[in-house]
Protein backbone atom coordinates (compact mmCIF):
# COMPACT_ATOMS: atom_id res chain seq x y z
CA UNK A 1 0.00 0.00 0.00
CA UNK A 2 3.27 2.28 0.29
CA UNK A 3 3.04 2.92 -3.35
CA UNK A 4 0.70 5.22 -5.61
CA UNK A 5 -3.03 3.64 -6.21
CA UNK A 6 -4.44 2.81 -8.89
CA UNK A 7 -7.59 3.98 -9.79
CA UNK A 8 -8.57 1.41 -12.09
CA UNK A 9 -7.92 -1.91 -9.29
CA UNK A 10 -9.81 0.35 -6.86
CA UNK A 11 -6.92 0.30 -4.81
CA UNK A 12 -5.97 3.17 -2.33
CA UNK A 13 -2.61 4.02 -0.38
CA UNK A 14 -1.98 3.60 3.41
CA UNK A 15 -1.57 7.15 3.44
CA UNK A 16 -5.44 8.21 2.18
CA UNK A 17 -6.90 5.22 3.82
CA UNK A 18 -5.13 6.81 7.22
CA UNK A 19 -6.68 10.11 5.98
CA UNK A 20 -10.21 8.72 5.58
CA UNK A 21 -10.20 7.11 8.81
CA UNK A 22 -9.18 10.28 10.45
CA UNK A 23 -11.69 12.32 9.05
CA UNK A 24 -14.56 9.74 9.76
CA UNK A 25 -13.12 9.99 13.36
CA UNK A 26 -13.12 13.60 13.17
CA UNK A 27 -17.36 13.40 12.69
CA UNK A 28 -17.38 11.62 15.52
CA UNK A 29 -18.52 8.34 13.82
CA UNK A 30 -21.64 9.70 12.14
CA UNK A 31 -23.34 7.21 9.88
CA UNK A 32 -24.62 9.90 7.02
CA UNK A 33 -22.29 12.43 6.97
CA UNK A 34 -22.65 15.36 4.78
CA UNK A 35 -20.29 16.07 2.15
CA UNK A 36 -19.07 19.43 1.30
CA UNK A 37 -16.90 21.09 -1.09
CA UNK A 38 -14.78 24.79 -0.84
CA UNK A 39 -12.01 26.46 0.92
CA UNK A 40 -11.21 28.72 3.35
CA UNK A 41 -8.45 31.87 2.81
CA UNK A 42 -6.95 34.80 5.24
CA UNK A 43 -6.74 38.02 3.46
CA UNK A 44 -4.64 40.57 5.74
CA UNK A 45 -6.03 43.80 6.33
CA UNK A 46 -3.17 45.80 6.24
CA UNK A 47 -1.61 44.89 2.86
CA UNK A 48 -4.97 43.21 1.01
CA UNK A 49 -2.83 40.11 0.85
CA UNK A 50 -4.56 36.58 0.09
CA UNK A 51 -3.22 33.17 1.73
CA UNK A 52 -4.85 29.53 1.53
CA UNK A 53 -5.75 28.11 4.65
CA UNK A 54 -8.06 25.16 3.77
CA UNK A 55 -8.76 23.51 0.76
CA UNK A 56 -10.81 20.02 0.62
CA UNK A 57 -8.86 19.90 -2.33
CA UNK A 58 -6.57 17.93 -0.27
CA UNK A 59 -8.93 16.00 1.88
CA UNK A 60 -9.75 11.91 0.52
CA UNK A 61 -12.38 12.19 -2.38
CA UNK A 62 -12.09 16.02 -2.62
CA UNK A 63 -14.58 16.57 0.37
CA UNK A 64 -15.36 17.35 4.03
CA UNK A 65 -16.88 15.28 5.53
CA UNK A 66 -19.33 16.57 8.66
CA UNK A 67 -21.74 15.23 11.25
CA UNK A 68 -25.22 15.34 10.38
CA UNK A 69 -26.59 16.20 13.99
CA UNK A 70 -29.40 13.75 13.69
CA UNK A 71 -30.74 13.28 17.09
CA UNK A 72 -32.59 10.17 16.17
CA UNK A 73 -31.16 6.74 16.98
CA UNK A 74 -32.69 5.34 14.44
CA UNK A 75 -31.00 7.23 11.62
CA UNK A 76 -27.81 7.86 13.13
CA UNK A 77 -26.45 6.38 16.62
CA UNK A 78 -23.49 8.19 16.58
CA UNK A 79 -25.01 11.96 16.70
CA UNK A 80 -28.16 10.77 18.58
CA UNK A 81 -25.53 9.43 21.57
CA UNK A 82 -24.19 13.22 21.26
CA UNK A 83 -27.26 15.03 21.07
CA UNK A 84 -28.31 12.19 24.65
CA UNK A 85 -25.43 13.61 26.26
CA UNK A 86 -25.63 17.10 25.54
CA UNK A 87 -29.84 16.55 26.57
CA UNK A 88 -28.61 14.62 29.81
CA UNK A 89 -25.93 17.34 30.99
CA UNK A 90 -28.71 20.46 29.96
CA UNK A 91 -31.49 18.55 32.29
CA UNK A 92 -28.92 17.38 35.32
CA UNK A 93 -28.21 21.28 35.17
CA UNK A 94 -31.38 22.56 35.98
CA UNK A 95 -31.45 20.20 39.03
CA UNK A 96 -28.33 19.91 40.57
CA UNK A 97 -26.41 22.74 39.02
CA UNK A 98 -23.64 22.70 36.90
CA UNK A 99 -22.46 24.52 33.53
CA UNK A 100 -22.79 27.79 34.68
CA UNK A 101 -25.64 27.18 37.21
CA UNK A 102 -25.49 27.43 40.77
CA UNK A 103 -25.35 24.33 42.83
CA UNK A 104 -28.38 26.18 44.88
CA UNK A 105 -30.42 25.08 42.29
CA UNK A 106 -30.78 22.27 44.51
CA UNK A 107 -33.02 24.32 47.21
CA UNK A 108 -35.59 25.25 44.70
CA UNK A 109 -39.24 23.52 44.67
CA UNK A 110 -39.41 21.27 41.04
CA UNK A 111 -41.88 18.65 40.23
CA UNK A 112 -41.62 16.12 38.04
CA UNK A 113 -45.03 15.46 35.91
CA UNK A 114 -46.02 13.16 32.87
CA UNK A 115 -49.15 14.44 31.00
CA UNK A 116 -50.58 11.56 29.27
CA UNK A 117 -53.73 11.97 26.32
CA UNK A 118 -57.11 10.64 27.10
CA UNK A 119 -58.30 6.88 26.02
CA UNK A 120 -59.45 6.59 22.49
CA UNK A 121 -60.74 3.24 22.77
CA UNK A 122 -59.61 0.12 24.82
CA UNK A 123 -56.31 -1.32 24.07
CA UNK A 124 -53.56 -3.61 25.14
CA UNK A 125 -52.12 -2.74 28.32
CA UNK A 126 -49.64 -3.80 31.58
CA UNK A 127 -50.46 -2.73 34.25
CA UNK A 128 -48.34 -2.81 37.98
CA UNK A 129 -49.31 -2.22 41.19
CA UNK A 130 -46.82 -2.03 43.92
CA UNK A 131 -44.70 -4.08 41.78
CA UNK A 132 -47.41 -6.46 41.19
CA UNK A 133 -48.16 -7.11 37.78
CA UNK A 134 -51.83 -7.02 36.78
CA UNK A 135 -54.33 -8.13 34.09
CA UNK A 136 -54.77 -6.57 31.68
CA UNK A 137 -58.56 -5.74 31.03
CA UNK A 138 -60.33 -8.29 33.29
CA UNK A 139 -63.98 -8.39 33.15
CA UNK A 140 -66.50 -10.57 34.87
CA UNK A 141 -69.35 -9.63 33.43
CA UNK A 142 -70.35 -11.07 30.20
CA UNK A 143 -72.18 -7.38 28.95
CA UNK A 144 -69.22 -5.67 29.49
CA UNK A 145 -67.42 -8.02 27.70
CA UNK A 146 -68.25 -7.17 24.32
CA UNK A 147 -68.28 -4.01 22.64
CA UNK A 148 -70.89 -3.06 20.09
CA UNK A 149 -69.54 -4.23 17.17
CA UNK A 150 -69.32 -8.10 19.25
CA UNK A 151 -65.91 -8.43 19.73
CA UNK A 152 -64.44 -9.13 23.34
CA UNK A 153 -62.51 -6.18 24.15
CA UNK A 154 -61.36 -8.28 27.93
CA UNK A 155 -58.05 -9.64 28.92
CA UNK A 156 -56.90 -11.78 31.25
CA UNK A 157 -53.35 -11.75 30.65
CA UNK A 158 -50.57 -10.40 32.59
CA UNK A 159 -48.48 -8.62 29.79
CA UNK A 160 -44.60 -9.19 29.93
CA UNK A 161 -42.77 -5.58 28.99
CA UNK A 162 -42.22 -6.85 25.46
CA UNK A 163 -45.20 -8.40 24.26
CA UNK A 164 -46.12 -7.31 20.79
CA UNK A 165 -50.25 -6.90 21.89
CA UNK A 166 -49.35 -3.95 24.04
CA UNK A 167 -50.49 -0.77 22.94
CA UNK A 168 -52.81 -2.39 20.00
CA UNK A 169 -56.70 -1.55 20.00
CA UNK A 170 -58.87 -4.35 21.18
CA UNK A 171 -61.43 -3.36 18.41
CA UNK A 172 -60.17 -1.31 15.62
CA UNK A 173 -63.80 -0.27 14.86
CA UNK A 174 -64.51 1.14 18.23
CA UNK A 175 -60.43 2.94 18.05
CA UNK A 176 -60.98 6.66 17.53
CA UNK A 177 -58.51 7.20 15.25
CA UNK A 178 -59.81 10.88 13.73
CA UNK A 179 -59.01 11.65 17.18
CA UNK A 180 -55.71 10.06 18.20
CA UNK A 181 -54.10 12.00 14.96
CA UNK A 182 -55.65 15.19 16.10
CA UNK A 183 -54.49 14.93 20.07
CA UNK A 184 -50.93 13.90 18.11
CA UNK A 185 -51.28 17.07 16.01
CA UNK A 186 -51.88 19.81 18.14
CA UNK A 187 -50.27 18.31 21.62
CA UNK A 188 -47.36 21.01 20.83
CA UNK A 189 -49.94 23.51 21.56
CA UNK A 190 -51.71 22.04 24.37
CA UNK A 191 -48.92 21.77 26.22
CA UNK A 192 -48.18 26.01 25.23
CA UNK A 193 -51.66 26.48 26.75
CA UNK A 194 -51.22 24.45 29.62
CA UNK A 195 -47.93 26.97 30.28
CA UNK A 196 -50.31 29.66 29.70
CA UNK A 197 -52.64 28.51 32.64
CA UNK A 198 -49.82 27.23 35.00
CA UNK A 199 -48.95 30.46 36.05
CA UNK A 200 -52.78 31.56 36.31
CA UNK A 201 -53.82 28.62 38.48
CA UNK A 202 -50.43 29.04 40.75
CA UNK A 203 -51.16 32.65 41.29
CA UNK A 204 -55.03 31.73 42.21
CA UNK A 205 -53.52 29.35 44.96
CA UNK A 206 -51.09 31.90 46.13
CA UNK A 207 -53.74 34.58 46.52
CA UNK A 208 -52.33 36.90 44.03
CA UNK A 209 -53.07 38.29 40.77
CA UNK A 210 -50.80 37.22 37.68
CA UNK A 211 -49.08 40.23 37.15
CA UNK A 212 -48.08 40.32 41.50
CA UNK A 213 -47.26 36.92 40.76
CA UNK A 214 -45.01 37.19 37.69
CA UNK A 215 -42.94 40.01 39.36
CA UNK A 216 -42.18 37.77 42.85
CA UNK A 217 -42.33 34.26 40.84
CA UNK A 218 -40.53 33.00 38.03
CA UNK A 219 -41.68 28.66 36.69
CA UNK A 220 -38.70 27.34 34.71
CA UNK A 221 -39.60 23.91 32.73
CA UNK A 222 -38.34 21.14 31.06
CA UNK A 223 -40.05 18.85 28.74
CA UNK A 224 -39.42 15.65 26.50
CA UNK A 225 -41.81 13.83 24.23
CA UNK A 226 -42.46 10.23 24.46
CA UNK A 227 -44.40 7.84 22.37
CA UNK A 228 -46.67 5.68 24.25
CA UNK A 229 -47.11 1.80 22.34
CA UNK A 230 -50.79 3.23 21.14
CA UNK A 231 -48.79 5.89 18.94
CA UNK A 232 -49.68 8.81 21.09
CA UNK A 233 -47.28 11.11 22.79
CA UNK A 234 -47.24 11.90 26.35
CA UNK A 235 -45.08 14.62 28.05
CA UNK A 236 -42.42 13.98 31.02
CA UNK A 237 -41.79 17.75 32.64
CA UNK A 238 -39.48 18.70 35.23
CA UNK A 239 -41.02 22.18 36.68
CA UNK A 240 -39.12 24.01 38.66
CA UNK A 241 -39.90 27.62 40.41
CA UNK A 242 -37.69 30.68 40.65
CA UNK A 243 -36.99 33.90 41.47
CA UNK A 244 -37.81 36.64 38.84
CA UNK A 245 -34.36 37.48 36.44
CA UNK A 246 -31.59 35.47 35.11
CA UNK A 247 -29.79 35.25 38.53
CA UNK A 248 -31.19 31.65 39.34
CA UNK A 249 -32.34 32.87 42.70
CA UNK A 250 -35.10 30.78 44.93
CA UNK A 251 -38.26 31.70 45.18
CA UNK A 252 -40.03 32.54 48.62
CA UNK A 253 -40.24 30.11 51.53
CA UNK A 254 -44.25 30.46 50.82
CA UNK A 255 -44.24 29.00 47.86
CA UNK A 256 -43.88 24.90 48.00
CA UNK A 257 -43.31 21.98 46.24
CA UNK A 258 -46.86 20.66 47.12
CA UNK A 259 -48.48 23.87 45.67
CA UNK A 260 -46.81 23.67 42.59
CA UNK A 261 -48.39 20.09 42.26
CA UNK A 262 -51.73 21.57 42.78
CA UNK A 263 -50.91 24.19 40.64
CA UNK A 264 -50.02 21.85 37.52
CA UNK A 265 -53.41 19.79 38.24
CA UNK A 266 -55.59 22.41 37.61
CA UNK A 267 -53.52 23.38 34.83
CA UNK A 268 -53.57 20.12 33.00
CA UNK A 269 -57.82 20.35 33.58
CA UNK A 270 -58.14 23.50 32.12
CA UNK A 271 -56.02 23.07 29.20
CA UNK A 272 -58.25 22.60 25.94
CA UNK A 273 -58.02 22.91 22.17
CA UNK A 274 -61.39 22.81 19.83
CA UNK A 275 -60.48 22.07 16.71
CA UNK A 276 -62.26 21.30 13.20
CA UNK A 277 -61.84 17.56 12.27
CA UNK A 278 -63.97 17.84 8.81
CA UNK A 279 -66.84 18.21 7.36
CA UNK A 280 -67.44 14.74 8.26
CA UNK A 281 -67.31 15.14 12.09
CA UNK A 282 -68.07 17.93 14.56
CA UNK A 283 -66.23 20.13 16.13
CA UNK A 284 -63.87 18.12 18.91
CA UNK A 285 -62.31 19.28 22.11
CA UNK A 286 -58.74 18.33 22.99
CA UNK A 287 -57.10 17.62 26.48
CA UNK A 288 -54.86 15.80 28.86
CA UNK A 289 -56.12 12.36 30.04
CA UNK A 290 -56.99 11.97 33.83
CA UNK A 291 -53.57 10.21 34.54
CA UNK A 292 -51.58 13.00 35.03
CA UNK A 293 -48.61 12.21 37.56
CA UNK A 294 -47.54 14.98 39.46
CA UNK A 295 -44.71 14.43 42.37
CA UNK A 296 -42.42 16.93 44.18
CA UNK A 297 -38.58 16.31 43.47
CA UNK A 298 -36.56 16.33 46.89
CA UNK A 299 -33.14 16.00 46.37
CA UNK A 300 -32.81 12.53 48.35
CA UNK A 301 -33.48 8.68 47.95
CA UNK A 302 -37.03 9.49 47.03
CA UNK A 303 -37.27 11.34 44.11
CA UNK A 304 -40.18 10.90 42.02
CA UNK A 305 -40.52 9.49 38.09
CA UNK A 306 -41.79 5.91 39.07
CA UNK A 307 -42.53 3.85 41.94
CA UNK A 308 -39.30 3.38 42.72
CA UNK A 309 -36.29 5.72 44.16
CA UNK A 310 -34.37 7.73 41.67
CA UNK A 311 -31.35 10.01 41.73
CA UNK A 312 -30.91 13.40 39.58
CA UNK A 313 -28.80 11.27 37.51
CA UNK A 314 -31.58 8.63 37.26
CA UNK A 315 -34.37 11.41 36.07
CA UNK A 316 -31.45 13.09 33.89
CA UNK A 317 -30.90 9.86 32.29
CA UNK A 318 -34.89 9.60 32.07
CA UNK A 319 -35.47 12.42 30.14
CA UNK A 320 -32.35 12.49 27.76
CA UNK A 321 -33.83 8.81 26.47
CA UNK A 322 -36.75 9.96 25.13
CA UNK A 323 -35.31 13.05 23.36
CA UNK A 324 -33.37 10.79 20.90
CA UNK A 325 -36.46 8.30 20.60
CA UNK A 326 -39.09 8.09 17.82
CA UNK A 327 -41.70 5.58 18.24
CA UNK A 328 -40.03 2.19 18.77
CA UNK A 329 -41.96 -0.22 16.28
CA UNK A 330 -40.36 -2.00 12.86
CA UNK A 331 -42.15 -0.70 9.50
CA UNK A 332 -42.28 3.31 10.92
CA UNK A 333 -40.93 5.41 7.82
CA UNK A 334 -38.40 7.92 8.86
CA UNK A 335 -38.80 10.12 6.05
CA UNK A 336 -42.51 12.15 5.01
CA UNK A 337 -45.07 10.08 3.44
CA UNK A 338 -44.85 11.47 -0.27
CA UNK A 339 -48.38 9.77 -1.56
CA UNK A 340 -51.05 7.24 -0.54
CA UNK A 341 -49.38 4.42 -2.25
CA UNK A 342 -46.48 4.76 0.11
CA UNK A 343 -48.50 3.79 3.21
CA UNK A 344 -49.96 0.62 0.94
CA UNK A 345 -46.23 -0.29 0.90
CA UNK A 346 -45.60 -0.13 4.78
CA UNK A 347 -44.50 -2.82 6.24
CA UNK A 348 -45.47 -2.04 10.02
CA UNK A 349 -48.31 -3.04 12.06
CA UNK A 350 -52.04 -2.23 10.73
CA UNK A 351 -52.88 -0.16 14.19
CA UNK A 352 -49.90 2.24 12.98
CA UNK A 353 -50.69 2.03 9.14
CA UNK A 354 -53.95 3.07 9.93
CA UNK A 355 -53.08 6.37 12.40
CA UNK A 356 -50.41 7.42 8.84
CA UNK A 357 -53.63 6.81 6.63
CA UNK A 358 -55.49 8.70 8.89
CA UNK A 359 -53.41 11.65 9.17
CA UNK A 360 -53.35 11.59 5.51
CA UNK A 361 -57.36 11.52 4.79
CA UNK A 362 -57.00 14.73 7.38
CA UNK A 363 -54.65 16.56 5.37
CA UNK A 364 -57.26 16.34 2.39
CA UNK A 365 -60.30 17.30 3.91
CA UNK A 366 -59.31 19.93 6.67
CA UNK A 367 -59.83 23.34 6.17
CA UNK A 368 -57.08 24.45 8.54
CA UNK A 369 -53.62 23.77 7.65
CA UNK A 370 -53.93 20.58 5.63
CA UNK A 371 -50.50 19.96 4.55
CA UNK A 372 -49.38 20.23 7.95
CA UNK A 373 -50.98 16.52 8.56
CA UNK A 374 -49.64 14.92 5.50
CA UNK A 375 -46.21 16.24 6.10
CA UNK A 376 -46.29 14.80 9.39
CA UNK A 377 -48.34 11.68 9.01
CA UNK A 378 -45.03 9.54 9.05
CA UNK A 379 -45.10 10.42 12.46
CA UNK A 380 -48.55 9.77 13.44
CA UNK A 381 -49.26 13.59 12.94
CA UNK A 382 -47.20 14.99 15.42
CA UNK A 383 -44.84 17.24 14.29
CA UNK A 384 -43.41 19.21 17.91
CA UNK A 385 -40.09 19.44 18.95
CA UNK A 386 -39.40 16.27 21.75
CA UNK A 387 -37.23 18.08 23.56
CA UNK A 388 -37.94 21.66 24.75
CA UNK A 389 -37.29 24.32 27.75
CA UNK A 390 -37.84 27.52 28.95
CA UNK A 391 -34.80 30.12 28.43
CA UNK A 392 -33.23 29.78 31.92
CA UNK A 393 -34.08 26.40 33.10
CA UNK A 394 -30.63 25.54 32.26
CA UNK A 395 -27.71 25.97 30.16
CA UNK A 396 -28.86 25.61 25.51
CA UNK A 397 -27.51 23.34 23.60
CA UNK A 398 -26.16 26.22 21.81
CA UNK A 399 -23.35 26.67 24.80
CA UNK A 400 -22.74 23.17 25.19
CA UNK A 401 -22.22 23.14 21.66
CA UNK A 402 -19.94 26.08 21.64
CA UNK A 403 -17.76 24.77 24.61
CA UNK A 404 -17.48 21.31 22.70
CA UNK A 405 -16.16 23.73 19.63
CA UNK A 406 -13.59 25.53 21.62
CA UNK A 407 -12.80 22.28 23.30
CA UNK A 408 -11.82 20.81 20.05
CA UNK A 409 -10.26 23.96 19.15
CA UNK A 410 -7.90 23.84 21.67
CA UNK A 411 -7.22 20.74 21.36
CA UNK A 412 -6.07 20.72 17.89
CA UNK A 413 -3.78 24.63 18.45
CA UNK A 414 -2.73 24.12 22.00
CA UNK A 415 -0.60 27.06 21.64
CA UNK A 416 -2.93 29.05 20.63
CA UNK A 417 -4.54 29.45 16.50
CA UNK A 418 -1.74 31.36 14.34
CA UNK A 419 -2.66 32.71 10.82
CA UNK A 420 -0.81 31.94 7.66
CA UNK A 421 1.83 34.32 8.32
CA UNK A 422 2.57 33.07 11.51
CA UNK A 423 1.08 35.34 13.65
CA UNK A 424 -1.48 35.15 16.66
CA UNK A 425 -4.67 34.84 14.58
CA UNK A 426 -6.35 38.77 15.32
CA UNK A 427 -9.94 39.23 13.51
CA UNK A 428 -8.60 42.99 13.44
CA UNK A 429 -5.48 42.07 11.43
CA UNK A 430 -6.95 38.77 9.73
CA UNK A 431 -10.21 38.29 7.69
CA UNK A 432 -11.15 35.10 7.48
CA UNK A 433 -13.12 34.07 3.99
CA UNK A 434 -14.93 30.81 3.93
CA UNK A 435 -16.64 29.30 0.89
CA UNK A 436 -18.44 26.20 1.52
CA UNK A 437 -20.85 24.60 -1.19
CA UNK A 438 -23.19 21.08 -0.31
CA UNK A 439 -21.78 17.85 -2.33
CA UNK A 440 -24.09 15.20 -0.59
CA UNK A 441 -24.98 12.91 1.92
CA UNK A 442 -23.38 9.74 2.96
CA UNK A 443 -20.51 7.98 1.97
CA UNK A 444 -19.42 7.28 -2.42
CA UNK A 445 -18.78 3.84 -3.00
CA UNK A 446 -15.42 3.72 -3.08
CA UNK A 447 -12.84 1.65 -1.20
CA UNK A 448 -11.68 4.17 1.09
CA UNK A 449 -15.28 4.58 2.27
CA UNK A 450 -15.66 1.09 2.64
CA UNK A 451 -12.57 0.67 4.82
CA UNK A 452 -13.68 3.82 7.17
CA UNK A 453 -17.22 2.59 7.57
CA UNK A 454 -15.50 -0.88 8.58
CA UNK A 455 -12.94 1.02 11.03
CA UNK A 456 -16.39 2.97 12.03
CA UNK A 457 -18.15 -0.38 13.49
CA UNK A 458 -14.85 -1.63 15.22
CA UNK A 459 -14.99 2.07 17.04
CA UNK A 460 -18.62 1.42 17.91
CA UNK A 461 -18.03 -2.05 19.10
CA UNK A 462 -15.28 -0.84 21.36
CA UNK A 463 -17.75 1.91 22.52
CA UNK A 464 -20.18 -0.35 23.22
CA UNK A 465 -17.79 -2.70 25.03
CA UNK A 466 -16.36 0.45 27.42
CA UNK A 467 -20.34 0.96 28.26
CA UNK A 468 -20.99 -2.34 29.21
CA UNK A 469 -17.64 -2.61 31.28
Amino acid sequence: MGEAADDSTGHITWADFLATERQFAATGLCTHPIRLTGRIDAVDLATGELAPVYDTGTEPGGVLLTACGNRRATVCPACSAVYKRDARQLVRAGLSGGKGVPATITEHPCAFATLTAPSFGPVHARRERNGRVLPCRPRRDQKERRCPHGRDISCPHRHVPDDPRIGRPMCPDCYDYTAAVLFNAHAAELWRRFTIYLPRCFARLAGMTPTQLRDTLAIRYVKVAEYQARGVVHFHAIIRLDSPGDDWLPPGPRFTADMLCDAIGQAVTAATITTDPGPARPAMTLRFGTQADTRPIRHGPDLPGTEQALSVHAVANYIAKYATKALDAPGIPDQPIRSAWDIQNLRCHQHYKQMISTAWKLGGVTTAAPTRYRKWAHMLGYGGHFLTKSRRYSVTFGQLRAARTEHRRQQRHPHGEHDPWGRPLDDAIVLILATWTYAGTGYTSTPDAELALASAARARARQREQCVS
